[in-house]
């Protein structure tokens, strides 16, 4: 399947994990439901011109829910951890390394 660059990342993920990470020049974002390793490498160098050194992906389980007597089920989802080169940095992120 051949995906955008703007369609392969949806989004960063935003948590305490994802904000230490930064520090060891890691950055985590939720990706599209079918793209791969090499999908993500390309549209995040593209998408903000830096070097990739490497990419895990996680898919990350649907979760069950209930509330009251309905019950229901989160979607699962998939998100992808980026390694960078040292020296590079994404700088949606910045701000967030008080």
């Amino acid at each position: 399947m051949s995906l955008h660059p703007s369609q392969v990342l949806i989004r960063p993920v935003v948590s305490e994990k994802s904000y230490e990470q930064i520090q060891a020049n890691q950055y985590t974002f939720r990706v599209h439901k079918d793209a791969h390793k090499t999908q993500v490498r390309q549209a995040v160098e593209e998408l903000f011109d830096v070097h990739v050194e490497r990419v895990n992906i996680l898919k990350v389980q649907p979760k069950p829910k209930r509330r009251g007597q309905r019950r229901g089920k989160k979607p699962g989802w998939k998100k992808a951890i980026v390694q960078l080169r040292e020296g590079d940095s994404i700088e949606i992120f910045e701000g967030a390394q008080a």
